[in-house]
């Protein structure tokens, strides 16, 4: 009985190891077949890949399984309920935090984007090559990162005249001027509106005038005197010239200063006469006429009983071109009479003239007026006068040095004054 019981035993045990066989083989195959049954992955992870087996059904099981956890404003390739499939790629990409400063306004970004230029662009933020930014366009984005942008604006310069537009972000003028190259030099003679210090604006305007001086040499005539000599072996009424008066020569020296290009301002800096002026003697008859008897009738040589004697009397230049001597009269009424008289010549734009006769007309108003200036005791103001070289004219103002038979014709420039000068004419008044 005993050695039944070990038989049995022993067949015993070894259909246990048989049955435990087949159960460990079934479990194997059960393995590999779980094995077999499982996909094969590819995470790309911010360029980063990684391949997974895994036997989860969705592409958020996966991204867990890998440990990622999708923002916001994270970029993923696929849904995150999307089924997985065998030789699947998922795509991730984490966003990226980026302030964009623009002019000092601030605006915040999410961006998986990989460079500033891509950042830009994927936002439609356009700035121009004249704005200043704090980064490069091929910079790479990083979380955080800071972005200064300082648009630039157009400043007007007038610079000589010619105006011009310049791109800027600002700064000062005179950081402006250098950029551009703009040449302004502090102890110039060149004018600026505006401080070198000042800070540039939208609304800023530049003007810088040229400044240039020059010197300038011009030959002017100096007009002779007219003297006069009492000669007593001529008949009154009568004169005879002694010698030819001759003009001097004075060259003045002139400061022209031109302000872009024009002229602005003329000073006199020096003069020095090459050649003085000689006077014009006229030797003027104070001899009695004789008195013939010529059938009862006297007659004498003297034309014009109004005319008196003569004396020689300089005076000095005042606002006429030249100056002379004259002869008094004592006549109070020389209406349709002819008187000879020493004439010289003015016009109103003389320094410290002011345009407007002692009749008050105004002959910077009207420069082609013919005036003369005459001694209301010889030609009463406001006669009609004919004068010899000169034609009709009104007698409308006076002089300190028009006295006797002198007169002041009036031209409309210095040029038509100088070429009168000075001489003796044949006056007839007409009313």
């Amino acid at each position: 009985m005993r050695k039944n019981s070990k038989l049995f035993s022993k067949s015993n045990l070894q259909k246990v190891i048989s049955t435990v066989g087949v159960l460990a083989l079934i479990a194997f195959s059960s393995i590999i077949v779980f094995d077999a049954m499982k996909k094969t992955i590819t995470v790309n992870d911010n360029g980063k890949e990684q391949r997974v087996q895994t036997h989860v059904k969705t592409v958020e099981e996966v991204l867990e399984q890998t440990g990622i956890t999708v923002g916001q404003h994270d970029e993923l390739s696929h849904a995150l309920d999307a089924e997985i499939e065998s030789g699947m790629t998922i795509d991730y990409k984490t966003a990226k935090q980026v302030t964009v400063n623009v002019d000092g306004e601030e605006n915040i970004y999410h961006t998986t984007e990989e460079t500033v230029e891509d950042l830009f662009i994927d936002h439609n933020l356009a700035f121009s090559n004249h704005d200043d930014l704090s980064h490069e366009l091929d910079d790479a984005l990083k979380e955080g990162m800071i972005i200064d942008v300082t648009k630039a604006f157009q400043v007007t310069v007038v610079n000589g005249g010619k105006k011009e537009k310049y791109w800027t972000t600002g700064g000062t003028v005179e950081q402006l001027l250098n950029d551009h190259k703009i040449t302004y030099l502090k102890n110039s003679n060149d004018k600026i509106n505006v401080n070198l210090s000042d800070k540039i604006e939208n609304d800023t305007k530049i003007k810088i005038v040229r400044v240039d001086k020059e010197k300038e040499e011009v030959e002017e005539a100096i007009p002779f005197e007219i003297e006069t000599q009492e000669d007593n072996s001529l008949e009154k009424g009568k004169e005879k010239v002694i010698s030819e008066g001759e003009e001097g020569l004075v060259v003045k020296t002139y400061e022209i200063t031109k302000e872009d290009g024009k002229k602005a301002d003329k000073v006199l800096k020096d003069e020095k006469v090459q050649k003085e002026s000689q006077n014009k003697v006229v030797a003027v008859g104070t001899k009695e006429a004789k008195q013939t008897n010529d059938g009862g009738n006297l007659q004498t040589l003297a034309k014009s009983e109004s005319k008196s004697e003569s004396k020689s009397k300089p005076k000095s230049n005042s606002s006429s071109a030249s100056s002379s001597s004259s002869k008094k009269s004592s006549s109070s009424n020389s209406n349709g009479k002819t008187l000879t008289m020493s004439a010289s010549a003015y016009t109103a734009k003389c320094n410290g003239c002011s345009g407007h006769t002692s009749t008050g007309i105004d002959l910077n108003a009207n420069p082609n007026k013919k005036v003369v200036a005459v001694d209301p005791s010889v030609i009463p103001l406001g006669t009609k006068v004919w004068v010899e070289g000169y034609g009709e004219a009104v007698a409308g103002d006076t002089g300190g040095n028009i006295v006797g038979n002198r007169i002041d014709l009036h031209f409309p420039n210095k040029e038509a004054a100088l070429a009168f000068g000075q001489k003796t004419v044949t006056v007839k008044v007409l009313n």
